[in-house]
């Protein structure tokens, strides 16, 4: 399975699924990874392991149309087949959702459909949780669509919310998680056990 990696920031659930694919634990191969942040870390990791890499965001491409078809053109010209939101904290334009159609993935650090939608990434979506009183929380992994979060859920594992929990200590056994879950899931997508539409 080709893989088109975005991300935003630092990009440590890309490095866990590049580290899947060189111990042959994910048959799967990245193409290409694609950060919205000229400096993310993402990226440096990405040329580390000598993956093509780039970054588009408003600042290459300050009209969304064009950046919509720079995305699409730097995914569609490296031939991959699933397209992998791992901490890519914009939505993706129109024509790349259309062009790969139930062949988008995003991870989410919570059980949604609770505490997702927009501005609901990183610590915000801990801190509401702990608000909340959630006594679980997790990773969703579901198929991208046009609205924050809101597509059809693929995958969920759970995590529990101990009574000591701070943002930082949740965050870090949800990010630990979330990185066995995403391998596991892709994992289960290239052999066939889960079904894309």
């Amino acid at each position: 399975m080709k893989l088109g990696l975005l991300a935003s920031h630092r990009g440590s659930s890309v490095q866990a699924v590049v580290e899947a694919c060189a111990s042959g634990r994910l048959a799967a191969v990245p193409r290409v990874v694609i950060g919205n942040n000229a400096d993310a870390e993402v990226l440096a990791r990405a040329r580390r392991h000598g993956i093509p890499c780039c970054h588009l965001s408003g600042s290459t491409h300050p009209d969304p149309a064009r950046l919509d078809e720079a995305i699409l053109d730097a995914l569609v010209s490296h031939d991959v087949e699933l397209v992998v939101l791992a901490g890519y904290l914009k939505k993706l334009g129109p024509q790349t959702l259309r062009h790969f159609a139930g062949r988008v993935l995003n991870i989410h650090p919570a059980l949604l459909p609770k505490f997702g939608g927009q501005g609901m990434y990183g610590r915000r979506v801990h801190e509401a949780v702990l608000a909340a009183g959630e006594r679980e929380t997790g990773v969703t992994i579901h198929l991208a669509d046009d609205e924050y979060d809101h597509g059809r859920i693929v995958a969920q594992c759970r995590v529990p919310v101990l009574p000591h929990d701070t943002v930082e200590s949740l965050a870090e056994r949800v990010l630990d998680l979330e990185h066995v879950f995403l391998v596991e899931t892709l994992a289960a997508i290239v052999s066939g056990a889960v079904k894309l539409p």
